[in-house]
């Protein structure tokens, strides 16, 4: 079976240029050119392209991250869209306590927006969850467009994220809905991301969390009834609003987290209908969620620290992001993790293995650091070790080894 390569188009805000006059000529550079899988393109011997296009980015799944592509050999998909510029909106709703208070319950994005720009290529797992969770969502629609009795096989429409803070739970989340904005463009207009404030729905007044959690997903319902957009719910925390119902039945809770657990059950229960919306949540404390909202969930997926291969990639994509900008200066690059592995030959002797390998041992200590900490590291060494514009990649390597070993002693002094 072929593969299938996605290519993604951003065009430009003011561009007006027919879809298929663009496509005609993105069709040309791919090729007369070399791709490579996990290749970004920003500029193009081609002035059309230029004018009228960001850049253009392929992927392909299940294959080797710099191979080079060949055309005869793939499935090729094309998506053109545009970036909305608007970025986060909040969502306010009567605080429902009688007064003229009102609460920031969501925030909201149009999607595809330039805010979550390149999110998804840059979250970085050792396991096909990337993979997974795309190949769920295109099964749920399958299954809806067939129309698929529910009454005998179930699905709810319902992702679970969980495991130890800073692993990039809801980054993840966040990239999937801009991904599935961009993939199903063919079936959607545009995507809508709610990303509801839990703490905001607990009221100061008794009972009234619950009612909040109504009005909120009342609200939701109104974007889930226009078919043309595709609605990502997502939940950072869950266990804040599902919080297990066995303390509240023994006393150790408050009547109202009961409440508040029976009403995302049910507003769960009534959208999953609806074949144009997906509903993303996170826990840092997986023991803490209710049983019938993890039974509800049909992707229950542990995401943890990164390995050392993650963890040499991380930094990888740092450096050539600092490269890109002119703030690492070097014709040296960080070779790819595969070649680490190899036997050595007469070429391990460049300067350029030699500072992957100076690089390798950074990754393999600072095992057990998250990725929210990891992405730090190269700030931090600027910030502590460089601070000027421009530095050596080899320079710059060295501040980040010093960097770790202070986050290291820092988070040993803290713990």
């Amino acid at each position: 079976m072929n593969s299938t390569l996605h290519i993604e188009i951003v065009q430009r805000q003011h561009s007006c240029l027919d879809r298929n006059e663009l496509l005609r000529n993105v069709k040309k550079v791919t090729v007369d050119g070399l791709i490579t899988s996990g290749m970004t393109m920003r500029s193009f011997n081609n002035s059309l392209l230029n004018e009228h296009v960001e850049s253009i980015m392929f992927s392909e799944f299940n294959n080797e991250e710099g191979k080079v592509i060949d055309f005869k050999t793939v499935n090729v998909r094309y998506y053109v869209y545009r970036l909305n510029v608007e970025g986060q909106q909040t969502e306010v709703m009567d605080g429902g306590d009688g007064e003229d208070d009102e609460l920031s319950a969501a925030s909201h994005w149009i999607l595809p927006s330039v805010d979550f720009h390149g999110l998804w290529e840059n979250l970085i797992y050792d396991s096909t969850i990337k993979e997974n969770l795309l190949s769920f969502v295109e099964t749920t629609i399958l299954f809806s467009d067939c129309k698929v009795n529910t009454n005998i096989i179930s699905w709810n429409r319902v992702v679970l994220l969980h495991g130890p803070p800073g692993t990039g739970k809801t980054s993840l989340c966040k990239a999937l809905a801009q991904k599935l904005a961009i993939r199903l463009g063919h079936r959607f207009t545009h995507g809508e991301l709610i990303e509801i404030n839990s703490h905001s729905l607990f009221s100061k007044w008794f009972s009234e969390s619950g009612k909040l959690v109504l009005k909120m997903f009342t609200k939701i319902q109104e974007y889930i009834e226009d078919p043309q957009a595709l609605v990502c719910v997502l939940i950072d925390e869950v266990e804040s609003l599902t919080h297990a119902r066995q303390s509240a039945l023994a006393g150790t809770e408050p009547s109202d987290s009961l409440r508040v657990v029976n009403a995302v059950l049910t507003q769960i229960d009534q959208i999953r209908r609806y074949p144009n919306v997906l509903i993303l949540t996170t826990s840092n404390i997986t023991a803490a969620i209710d049983l019938a909202f993890v039974d509800r969930a049909d992707i229950k997926q542990y995401i943890g620290l990164p390995s050392v291969h993650a963890i040499y990639k991380i930094y990888q994509s740092c450096i050539l992001e600092l490269k890109r900008t002119g703030i690492v200066t070097s014709i040296d690059n960080i070779v790819p993790f595969k070649y680490l592995q190899l036997p050595r030959t007469e070429h391990d002797n460049t300067m350029a293995f030699q500072l992957s390998m100076q690089l390798f041992s950074i990754a393999r200590q600072s095992e057990g650091l998250s990725g929210r900490t990891l992405r730090k590291i190269p700030f931090l060494a600027h910030a502590y070790y460089i601070q000027v514009p421009q530095v050596s990649l080899e320079d710059f390597i060295n501040a980040m080894h010093k960097a770790v070993i202070k986050q290291l002693s820092d988070r040993k002094d803290f713990s």
